[in-house]
């Protein structure tokens, strides 16, 4: 028998958490970028309040940002083991490339997209249209042929040209 404590009640899981994350943020947002001006604490501290009333009233909005932070929070997690192991094997901040830096940059992007279509709830559609159509196992090989033949090409011509 699973017990439930007063923090998975369904009155702080469905409007007070959604509530104070979308108030918290967008207050945030307000003070930082000044929209309204200088010193209007008040003004943005209603403006995030009305917002954040909106947003708990709609369902699917709601579905989405729950989704989202599960993905975030499961990234922070391998993001600091990362950094954990990395530091227990360095001893020091890493110290990233350009190059390297702008592929974990891509890869990161990409992690996002697929996180907001999983949380949309659209993943399934596309992966099903990408890897189980009847075409699909064709295009797929030629993919990887041509793929694995431009890598050769571009490992080949950047040797030739670093002697």
């Amino acid at each position: 028998m699973t017990t439930t404590t007063i923090l998975q009640s369904s009155i702080f899981t469905d409007f007070a958490f959604p509530f104070l994350l979308i108030f918290f943020i967008l207050f945030g947002i307000l003070e930082k970028t000044k929209v309204f001006g200088d010193d209007k604490h008040t003004l943005n501290a209603m403006i995030s309040f009305v917002v954040g009333l909106i947003f708990v009233a709609a369902v699917f909005p709601k579905v989405i940002v729950g989704n989202l932070i599960l993905f975030l929070t499961v990234a922070i997690v391998v993001v600091f083991i990362a950094l954990l192991l990395w530091g227990f094997i360095s001893g020091e901040a890493p110290k990233v490339p350009a190059k390297l830096q702008a592929l974990i940059g891509i890869v990161v992007a990409i992690a996002v997209v697929i996180a907001l279509l999983w949380a949309i709830g659209i993943a399934t559609n596309i992966f099903d249209f990408l890897f189980n159509s009847s075409w699909s196992s064709s295009f797929w090989t030629n993919f990887a042929f041509i793929a694995v033949v431009i890598i050769g090409m571009a490992v080949a011509i950047g040797g030739s040209k670093s002697k």
